[in-house]
C-alpha cells in the first residue's frame, strides 16, 4: 500500500515509537508546508493512503477529484474543516478518525498563562542581554479564569485554576454552565458579564459555523485593560483584526495565542508577532512526544487495519 504523510514540518514521524506500524508498507514523507494544489496533486497523485496531522492540509473537492488512487485518509485526531467529507464520501475515499487528548493542549494553555502573566519572555530576554530585572509581573492567585467551553480542556483548566487559588468563571451552552456549576464553579450571568469581569480569559470551543467568529469587537473592548486573552483553540474563533485592533486600543491589555489563521507562520514581521503585548506559541498544543505516539498511533493502526480489510477481501473474492 502507497502511503504519503505530508507536513512532517520536524521530521519527527520517522522517529516516533509506532512507525514501525507501518512496515512492509511503501512510504513517503514531506518536511515542508505546502498548499499549492497543482503540488500537492502530484505528490498525492499515486497514495492509496494519506495519514493527515490535524489541519495542516486542506483536502477539498477539486483535489480529491485529481487523485484517482485514493482510497483512504487517516486522520490524526478528529476531522475538522480541512476535510471535505462529503466530497470523499462521494469519491468513495474512506475517512478514518482519531481520538483526542486533552492533556497536552491544557498544559501549553496554563504554561501561556503563567508566562504571559508573570512577563517570563521579557525577563528572560532581558537577563541574556545582560540585564537584571528589566520588568514586573503579576500572581495568577485572586485573579478571575474565564473559561468559554467547559469541555475537556476547560475542565482540566479549572481545577488548575483551584489549586492557584484563582476564581473560575465558566460561559459558553446552558449545558456547560450547569456542568460548571455542579463542580463547584461560578457560570457567568451573562456573556457581558463574562468578558467584563474575567482577568484571564480562555478560549475552548471547536470551530464550526456557529463558532466562526463568535468573539466579536464589542466582546474585547468589555476586557479590563489588565486582562490577558488566551486563545489555543482556533484562530477563526475571534473575528477578523479584531484582536489587534482591540489591543491597540488597550482592551485587553495582552494576548497569548498558540493558533493563527495561516500557518505556519515564516515571516517574524507577521502582525502578531512584532507586538509586545501578545506571546505567541507556534501551534504546540498537540505537539509533544506522547501526544504524537497517541495520535499517529492510532492514524497508522486505522491504515493497517484498512489494509488488512482490503486484503482479506481480495482473498474472499478468490476462494
Amino acid at each position: 500500500m502507497r502511503i504519503v504523510i505530508p507536513d512532517d514540518y520536524q521530521r519527527v514521524v520517522q522517529q516516533l515509537d509506532c512507525f514501525r506500524l507501518l512496515e512492509g508498507f511503501d512510504v513517503r514523507l514531506y518536511h515542508d508546508a505546502v498548499s499549492d494544489p497543482d503540488v500537492l496533486a502530484e505528490r498525492f497523485a499515486d497514495a492509496e493512503a494519506l495519514v493527515l496531522t490535524r489541519e495542516r492540509t486542506r483536502i477539498d473537492a477539486a483535489l480529491l477529484a485529481r487523485l484517482p488512487n485514493l482510497k483512504l485518509i487517516s486522520q490524526t485526531g478528529r476531522a475538522g474543516p480541512h476535510l471535505d467529507l462529503q466530497a470523499c464520501r462521494e469519491r468513495g475515499v474512506t475517512v478514518a478518525e482519531g481520538t483526542g487528548s486533552p492533556i497536552a493542549a491544557a498544559e501549553l494553555t496554563w504554561a501561556l498563562i503563567l508566562n504571559a502573566r508573570r512577563q517570563l519572555r521579557e525577563a528572560m530576554n532581558g537577563l541574556y542581554a545582560g540585564h537584571w530585572q528589566v520588568n514586573l509581573g503579576q500572581r495568577l492567585y485572586g485573579q478571575t479564569l474565564g473559561i468559554w467551553g467547559y469541555g475537556k480542556i476547560g475542565q482540566r483548566l479549572a481545577r488548575y485554576a483551584r489549586a492557584f487559588d484563582m476564581q473560575v468563571l465558566v460561559w459558553g451552552s446552558e449545558a456547560s454552565r450547569q456542568a460548571a456549576i455542579a463542580d463547584g464553579y461560578e457560570a457567568a450571568s451573562t456573556r457581558e458579564a463574562f468578558f467584563e469581569q474575567a482577568d484571564i480569559l480562555t478560549l475552548h470551543l471547536r470551530l464550526v459555523p456557529a463558532t466562526r467568529h463568535c468573539v466579536s469587537a464589542a466582546d474585547l473592548a468589555r476586557m479590563k485593560p489588565d486582562a490577558l486573552l488566551v486563545n489555543t483553540s482556533r484562530a477563526e474563533l475571534i473575528a477578523p483584526g479584531a484582536l489587534l485592533d482591540a489591543l491597540d486600543r488597550g482592551r485587553p491589555g495582552q494576548a497569548a495565542l498558540d493558533v493563527f489563521e495561516q500557518e505556519p507562520i515564516l515571516q517574524a514581521d507577521h502582525p502578531l508577532l512584532v507586538r509586545p503585548r501578545i506571546l505567541c506559541t507556534p501551534h504546540l498544543g498537540y505537539v509533544e512526544k506522547h501526544s504524537y505516539e497517541a495520535y499517529f498511533g492510532e492514524a497508522f493502526a486505522n491504515v493497517r487495519a484498512f489494509a488488512d480489510a482490503r486484503a482479506a477481501g481480495r482473498k474472499t473474492a478468490n476462494c
